[in-house]
């Protein structure tokens, strides 16, 4: 089973449906160039990510744009295979911003590719709590975590709530037909 969420978390980051919560960065920059390619399917490449260096370190950026490039670049490394170096992004966007939703949805992401459910759920409830932009993953990626730690009811909520919230998503409907529902 585990294999199995860990190809569900996988797909969360590279697959065309809403993957990852990037954040908009205005403007013609390298930061808004590091904003397109965590934003597009299209698998990243070194360009992608030194582009991502470069506004972090020769362009003059407002902590909003700091914190959504650390995001941004945190999704490329992901989407890359670069887990650690995607968390060091998302925990310094976090402490740069301990509200951004984003930083949390995608460390969440991270954790649970690494096999680490119960802190990807707590992850992922941040972000709800913090309104991420991207309910329907969040809730997605918690009802993995969820279903992994053996809750299965909280699971099938999270689920349930991603589809209504996605409608034309198929993967939580997917993982729903798995259920049975009984009355007791």
């Amino acid at each position: 089973m585990a294999n199995r969420h860990y190809l569900i978390a996988a797909a969360l980051v590279v697959c065309a449906a809403p993957a990852s919560a990037s954040i908009l960065v205005i403007g013609n920059s390298d930061a808004r160039l590091c904003y397109e390619a965590a934003d597009s399917p299209i698998n990243p490449d070194s360009i992608d990510l030194r582009r991502c260096d470069d506004a972090l370190r020769n362009e003059n950026l407002s902590n909003y744009e700091v914190v959504a490039t650390h995001v941004n670049r945190g999704i490329l490394r992901l989407r890359r295979g670069m887990s650690d170096a995607a968390i060091a992004d998302f925990d310094e966007a976090i402490r740069l911003d301990p509200n951004e939703p984003e930083a949390y949805l995608n460390k969440g992401t991270a954790l649970l590719r690494r096999e680490n459910p119960s802190e990807a759920l707590q992850l992922y409830s941040v972000a709800l709590d913090h309104e991420t932009s991207r309910p329907a993953i969040a809730l997605y990626g918690r009802a993995i975590a969820n279903e992994e730690l053996g809750n299965v009811r909280e699971a099938y909520a999270d689920y349930l709530r991603a589809s209504e919230l996605a409608p034309d998503w198929t993967d939580p409907r997917a993982e729903l037909q798995r259920f049975r529902v009984t009355q007791r």
